[in-house]
């Protein structure tokens, strides 16, 4: 009985076995938590993206190569009548340029979470915001007929919060649920409010799936009232990004 019983395990052991998951791909299951936030805009947010570690990290490159942040002017703009609206310093870092491969990690995780290769993410754009500082309601995509056609739309953009915030600097998305007011005051901090939370992830979508411009993604970032706002962003486009971008 004990030698059939061990034949029979090896005949069996012997046959194909069922894919439960697809037959290719990777060979594991994997999840990575979130909560829908909004479904106008659409906006996830990821807990316990990143690390201390891999936060602190971050901040560490960045902080020596700090610059005031810039805007893309529309026609007609000009850095003097535009003064006032992004008040961050930042700077510009790609996974390439970090040696210790954090970056990268935390681009692999980005793309996992948004089934958008790697390849259309543009370098991470690391911010510091001080007490006071600020970025009044915009759109990360380029309205073309504002900007004009674009080689790489922007679909997608994901903050990776490097820091508490002990008062202030939260996301905002004053539009949230179509409430759209064509008188609204880009200065005012209203709508959905997002608390930035060390290592936690807010991914919001620019696009509708057919490809035109969600007004309920107007954004901002509230004034930091105590304390200082560290946050890596990540715009993630609808072609592959020039190398170095």
């Amino acid at each position: 009985m004990r030698k059939i019983r061990e034949e029979e395990r090896r005949e069996l052991e012997a046959q194909p076995q069922p894919q439960g998951h697809g037959v290719s791909g990777e060979g594991y299951v994997g999840t990575i938590p979130f909560q829908i936030l909004s479904w106008r805009p659409r906006a996830l947010y990821f807990p316990n993206f990143a690390s201390h570690a891999q936060c602190q990290s971050i901040i560490n490159m960045a902080k020596l190569q700090l610059k005031p942040s810039t805007l893309a002017l529309r026609p007609g703009d000009t850095p003097e009548n535009t003064k006032g609206i992004r008040t961050s310093s930042g700077m510009f870092i790609s996974s390439s340029e970090d040696k210790t491969g954090i970056l990268n990690q935390i681009e692999e995780k980005i793309a996992r979470a948004t089934m958008i290769p790697k390849t259309h993410g543009e370098s991470f754009n690391v911010l510091r915001y001080e007490i006071g500082q600020l970025y009044e309601s915009h759109h990360d995509s380029f309205d073309p007929n504002i900007f004009g056609r674009q080689r790489s739309q922007r679909i997608a953009s994901f903050l990776l919060y490097l820091s508490d915030v002990e008062e202030g600097g939260e996301t905002m998305f004053p539009y949230e649920n179509e409430i759209i007011d064509p008188k609204y005051d880009f200065h005012q901090c209203t709508g959905l409010k997002v608390k930035p939370r060390q290592g936690d992830g807010l991914l919001f979508y620019s696009l509708f799936p057919n490809g035109t411009l969600d007004p309920t993604s107007l954004h901002g970032s509230c004034p930091v009232i105590k304390g200082q706002k560290w946050v890596a962003t990540k715009w993630i486009g609808d072609n592959v990004q020039d190398e170095g971008n």
